[in-house]
This record gives structure tokens, sequence and C-alpha cells, in this order.
């Protein structure tokens, strides 16, 4: 009796670890073999990478001031980023209205929201988004020297932190001999800029050599704010034979107040980019910063890829300048202009 219960109960007790067995087999069909933990980590890795369709993007924008060609790098950038990334980029863009201040606010809330990109359109922008990170990537754009504009000594063409981007700088010396195909004969030029901006004072500073060394006597004509803008427009006009302006912001954003006082007094201005030149000059020799945009655009989804190290990508220079003129201003001043120059599209 006592024999036959013992061997009920191994029976039953290799039943139930038979099944125990089969159990376990069957459970391990459905999972991970064994390194799981490591292959959920990759996985979790690659999800950072757009292909896989699930990672979107926030990419903060901060944009100095509204004006015609800092709108036109903004537009070229996100219809580059829409393109290749569709919905899954998020744009959180902020313009400063003029105000460096307000620049430095911003870049500090893009880093505290954590986004994955910052475009910093114009000087005043990625001086602020520098200052704000070292760790999120930043890309400029519309800015014409990025060595003056983060204090950079022995610039080489590339920023070597979490800067890069593109430049709007346009060849000066061919600024200078664009001034001197049209008025030969003139013998004083004003460098009208604001001395806020370092940018505009390297533009100056560097076409002044330029128109020197082409016989003009050239004088440097810098304004704080829109504030004094009328008041140094007035005097630089009065004393000139012609006026230059760089791609200078606050001139950008106030054309009205230097063609109030050069149109009348038949003093043509040469500019440093197409929107002032449209707005108050003769012409210009000017980029497409909407391809600027395009440009930079690109130079971003690499960095979101992974594809590029961001303290390893140089600045990027516009490839193609074209001459342009201002058939109104031209008009008005009874000038006629060289061949090869396009006629600036009214808008």
């Amino acid at each position: 009796m006592k024999r036959k219960l013992s061997l009920r109960l191994i029976a039953g007790a290799l039943c139930v670890l038979m099944l125990l067995a089969l159990t376990a087999c069957g459970g391990n069909s459905d999972k991970e073999p064994a390194g799981s933990g490591s292959s959920s980590a990759s996985i979790g890795s690659t999800a950072k990478n757009p292909d896989t369709g699930d990672k979107t993007y926030t990419v903060g924008i901060c944009q100095l001031t509204p004006h015609e060609a800092l709108d036109a790098a903004t537009k070229g950038f996100r219809d580059t980023l829409t393109e290749e990334f569709g919905d899954k980029v998020k744009f959180d863009e902020q313009n400063a209205a003029n105000d460096s201040a307000t620049c430095a606010t911003i870049a500090n809330e893009f880093v505290t929201s954590k986004v994955d990109l910052i475009l910093a359109n114009a000087t005043p922008a990625v001086q602020a988004a520098a200052t704000a990170t070292s760790e999120i990537p930043v890309l400029g754009t519309s800015v014409t020297e990025y060595g003056v504009a983060l204090g950079l000594e022995n610039f080489s063409g590339t920023v070597g932190s979490n800067v890069s981007g593109t430049s709007d700088l346009a060849p000066l010396d061919q600024q200078a001999q664009m001034i001197k195909d049209w008025y030969p004969d003139a013998k004083t030029v004003g460098l009208l800029y604001c001395s806020n901006e370092n940018n505009s004072q390297y533009q100056v500073d560097t076409v002044q050599g330029y128109l020197e060394g082409l016989g003009y006597t050239c004088t440097q004509y810098p304004f704080s704010d829109s504030n004094d803008m009328a008041a140094v427009t007035q005097t630089a006009a009065d004393n000139s034979d012609i006026l230059y302006v760089p791609t200078d912001n606050t001139c950008a954003s106030s054309t009205g107040i230097i063609d109030n006082i050069c149109r009348p007094a038949k003093i043509p201005v040469f500019c440093g980019e197409e929107g002032i030149a449209r707005g108050c000059g003769v012409a210009t020799l000017s980029i497409s910063y909407y391809d600027l945009g395009v440009a930079t655009g690109k130079m971003a989804i690499k960095i979101l890829k992974g594809e590029a190290n961001i303290s390893e990508m140089p600045i990027e220079y516009a490839a193609n300048f074209t001459p342009k003129y201002n058939k109104e201003i031209c008009e008005e001043l009874g000038v006629t202009p060289p061949e090869g120059y396009e006629e600036i599209s009214v808008e």
C-alpha cells in the first residue's frame, strides 16, 4: 500500500516537472534570447534615427527682426526640414523685434524646453544662442563673419564647438568695384551702419580699404540705433557723393528713413543685400537668402540624423552673387545700370 502510494507520488511529481519544463519552453518562444536587455537598448538608440519614422524633432528658431532677407532665410530653412521630416519636425519660431536682450531670453527658453536644435537668424541671435548653451546644436544664418560675431581669434572657418552655420558675406572687393563701375568720377563715399552690430563694423572697415584703393575718400557714419539714424543719415548725405550700407539689420528694418533722405537729395545708395536695395538702394551685389536658408537646413538634417558632428562642420558660404538694380530709384536719379545687372523685383 505504501509502495503504491510512493509510486503515485513520484509519478505525480514527474508530471508536474514535465509541465513546468514545457511551460518554460513555450514562454521562451515569445521572448528575446539571452542578452535581450542590450538588444532593447539598441532599439531605443535606433529610434532616435528619423529613418525609423518614430522620432519627432523640435527646432527653435530665433530671428532677430522681421525683414525680407531674414524672413527668406527662415523660410528656406523650414521648407528644407519639412520636406525631409514632414510632420515629424515641429518649429518654435520667435522674433526678437530687433532687440538683442530679447534674443537672449528666447535662446534661454529654447534651452529650458530642451529643443533638439536652434536656428539663430542674424548675428545677435547666434551670439545669444552660443551664450545660452554649449550642448544644443546651434546653426546660424544671415551672419556675416562668425569669427567677429563670436570673438574668435585666428578663426579659420570652423567654430569648433556646438555652433556652425551659413554666412551671407558678399565679396566686399566686388561691392567696392560695383560703386566704381557706376560712379567712376565720384569722390566721397559715406559708410552708413549701426555701431552696435559687430559684423556691420567689419564690413565697412573692409570695404573702406577697397574703396580707398580705388581712389575714393571714405567716411564712416555710425549710429547707435534707429532713434539717431535719421540725423546721422542726413549728415552722411550732406557730406557724401555716394552712400554705402552693408548687410546691417537696423538699416534693413528702416530703409524708409534712408530713402526719404537720400532720394530727394539725389544721393545714390549702394547696399550689401537685395532687401535693403529694394527699399532705398540703387544697386547691390547680393545672394539669395532663401537659398542660404536651404543650405542651413541641409546642415540641420545631417546633425539631427547623426550624420555629422557640428563641431567639425565648417561655415558655409553662398556660391552665387547676382548684381541687381532698383529700376525706380535709377530712373529718378537718371542713371543707367551697367551691363549685366538684373532688375530687382517689386514685391
